[in-house]
């Protein structure tokens, strides 16, 4: 009965402690960023550049927020940096077209699309 009991035992802890520490680590920072992202990138896909042009700086804005932010246990530090430097310079480059009325629809396509790529890198591949 003994044995019974500390299986038991055993087994509710894990499908209580198991899915914690299964869970994405969060990161408010990086969330911050996503939500104006998606607002901002999936138009552009369908060739509607206005949320580009009305969201650069508010982008730049949370890209450059983020960089600040302390990394979590759940990221590579050591990774996730320079991959950062390279989405607030890209958000930068965004912005300064907007600002300049420089780039094209195509252009400005291009530029939130490698954003949104460089955003999937940190998010996918800098986890460790």
């Amino acid at each position: 009965m003994k044995k019974f009991k500390t299986l038991f035992i055993m087994i509710l802890f894990s499908w209580l402690v198991l899915p914690v520490f299964a869970q994405e680590a969060k990161w408010k920072a990086m969330e911050d960023f996503h939500a104006v992202m998606s607002i901002t990138f999936h138009p552009a896909e369908e060739d509607n550049l206005e949320p580009v042009k009305k969201n650069a700086a508010e982008l730049l804005s949370k890209a450059k927020a983020w960089q600040k932010a302390d990394v979590p246990a759940g990221y590579n530090a050591t990774a996730t940096q320079p991959v950062l430097k390279q989405l607030v310079k890209q958000c930068k480059l965004i912005n300064a077209s907007v600002k300049n009325n420089n780039k094209t629809d195509g252009d400005l396509k291009i530029m939130i699309t490698r954003a949104h790529d460089i955003f999937h890198e940190i998010k996918e591949k800098c986890r460790k």
